[in-house]
């Protein structure tokens, strides 16, 4: 039975070394995804969530990093994923179509600060959350990005977190089993959280809802309570209620042997996904050529267009194509700081950019591989045509960051709210986060100094 043999396998996870190389792959989505939480905590969403659970917290168990926070392991999670999804800086899972990082690790987190868990066993239950995250969307059979009644990012983020909190709770196999059918219970999500225009509600969908869903069924299991079996597949599971095509084999393939953090994306840029190729393309352009905004007369910007829309012309900075090309033209490139800022939506500077910008769908990136590939085409001023195609995605399995890339993504987003001297100490700690005996030793180095 699938539903019996995950169980199994969560059961099992907390005591089974991870390979070398998904340790180290797993430390670096933790270091990214606490930066997402603590860039993320001064961001809207992260506001929000942190106010709510300020006025609504229970007993002071597990933090919410980029905060002073203490609370209670659920409204600990809930308000960090918040955060870590508060803008388009977490990582992200093609085949599973979700952002595993910004539920998994908030719930993996305070289920590890409210039990005294151990560094180790952190990594071995946020790389189980991937597992489990990964396989509950594949199982699906989604034919399209759009062709499902759920979103998948909804639904991932749902299973991912629910595997982590379990892994770090310590469940046995019945537990877990028991976990499932929770998870299935509070499964849901409508894939119209691409209409939000400030980022909180679909904050909620992809992070908040999951982790909080997650840590409560994984809690409340260890407290005893008891569930359904089977909750997966046959007549009235998960599968049946949510699938297109059904694929029960997905659950279990490769499990224990194939890791699909392995398989994630850790962002180079802190904007939407399909966004990425693009600016790899323009920078490259920008850095061979030395151009500016005056030496662009256009400029095509051809990206795939099964997600074109979620990009094209939007209201948001950060997931606005032709406004995050035109930044770069103007700036010379593209920070945390700008891409977020909306006051530069209305620069006359970059207004005027975006006159000579235009956003071409292409049914040809769409199905071309690797995934997620753009094309930019300049004519300059003086009359030449430039192109830059990026095919492999910086930060992708094709291309993936360097780990002291990823070190600097983070260093620029945790020292924001930290200081440097913070986030180099965060940074050197999670280097070696096998050996903290207990997470909540840590805490001072992701909540913010007073007066700072």
């Amino acid at each position: 039975m699938p539903t019996q043999d995950v169980a199994r396998y969560l059961a099992a996870a907390g005591q089974r070394p991870l390979p070398p190389e998904v340790a180290l792959k797993t430390r670096l989505h933790l270091l990214d995804t606490l930066a997402a939480i603590v860039s993320g905590a001064g961001l809207r969403a992260g506001r929000q969530a942190a106010a709510f659970v300020s006025r609504h917290g229970g007993a002071p168990e597990a933090s919410v990093p980029g905060t002073a926070l203490l609370t209670d392991p659920v409204n600990a999670a809930f308000a960090a994923a918040m955060a870590a999804h508060a803008d388009e800086t977490d990582d992200s899972h093609l085949g599973g179509r979700f952002h595993p990082g910004c539920a998994v690790v908030p719930a993996a987190l305070a289920v590890a600060e409210a039990t005294g868990g151990g560094g180790d066993a952190l990594l071995r239950a946020i790389a189980a959350g991937y597992d489990l995250g990964a396989r509950a969307t594949m199982a699906l059979g989604f034919s399209a990005p759009r062709s499902g009644t759920h979103s998948t990012h909804c639904l991932g983020a749902n299973f991912g977190a629910a595997a982590a909190a379990g892994v770090m709770a310590g469940l046995d196999a019945t537990q877990a089993e028991y976990l499932l059918s929770y998870a299935t219970q509070q499964a849901s999500g409508i894939a119209y959280w691409q209409r939000d225009a400030e980022h909180v509600e679909k904050a909620f969908d992809f992070g908040g809802m999951g982790a909080r869903n997650g840590v409560f069924g994984a809690l409340f299991v260890a407290s005893g309570a008891s569930g359904v079996t089977g909750s997966l597949t046959g007549e009235h599971s998960y599968l049946s209620a949510f699938a297109e095509r059904a694929r029960p084999e997905e659950l279990t393939d490769g499990l224990g042997e194939r890791f699909e953090i392995m398989a994630a994306s850790i962002k180079k840029w802190c904007v939407g996904s399909p966004i990425q190729a693009a600016l790899d393309s323009v920078t490259a352009l920008i850095e061979a050529e030395g151009l500016g905004a005056a030496e662009v007369a256009g400029l095509r910007v051809i990206l795939p267009d099964d997600r074109f829309q979620i990009v094209d012309d939007r209201d948001m900075p950060d997931v606005c194509v032709q406004h995050l090309m035109a930044l770069a033209l103007v700036d010379g490139g593209v920070s945390f700081v700008s891409s977020h800022d909306r006051a530069r939506m209305r620069d006359p500077a970059i207004l005027d950019m975006r006159t000579r910008i235009e956003a071409v769908p292409s049914a040809e990136l769409t199905e071309a591989r690797p995934a997620r590939q753009a094309i930019v085409e300049i004519d300059t001023a003086d009359g030449r045509q430039l192109s830059h195609r990026t095919r492999a995605v910086l930060g992708t399995p094709d291309n993936p960051m360097r780990p002291e890339q990823v070190e600097a993504k983070a260093r620029e987003l945790l020292a924001l709210t930290l200081g440097t001297d913070a986030a180099d100490a965060l940074i050197a700690a999670l280097r070696d986060i096998e050996a903290v005996e207990d997470v909540r030793a840590l805490r001072p180095l992701w909540q913010p100094a007073q007066g700072r």
